[in-house]
């Protein structure tokens, strides 16, 4: 399975790339391939394709902010959560994505 994301989180520092790697952390227990764009303070960082866009199964997105580019995801399956909940549900979110597919 293929997971696309992007974190992001008001102040634009700490929460935001702490839930990517908790998600991409959680994508590697369960053998899912993963790429995750930050938004931080700094700007994006680890941009997203529209390739990687076409080939994922799924999208999660933080919804503590707003995230640039939302548009790129329409007609996907997108899953939003707060930074704090992908850090600490990250691998429950894998399992009901897991069981969605």
């Amino acid at each position: 399975m293929k997971i696309v994301g992007v974190t992001s989180c008001p102040s634009g520092v700490a929460h935001t790339y702490m839930a990517a790697e908790a998600l991409e952390q959680a994508a590697k227990k369960f053998g899912f391939e993963v790429k995750i764009e930050t938004q931080g303070s700094s700007g994006p960082e680890n941009q997203l394709s529209n390739n990687d866009i076409k080939e994922a199964d799924f999208v999660v997105l933080t919804n503590d902010t707003n995230i640039s580019g939302k548009e790129r995801f329409s007609g996907k399956k997108v899953v939003q959560l707060s930074a704090t909940q992908i850090i600490s549900k990250s691998d429950v979110l894998m399992t009901k994505l897991q069981a969605a597919k």
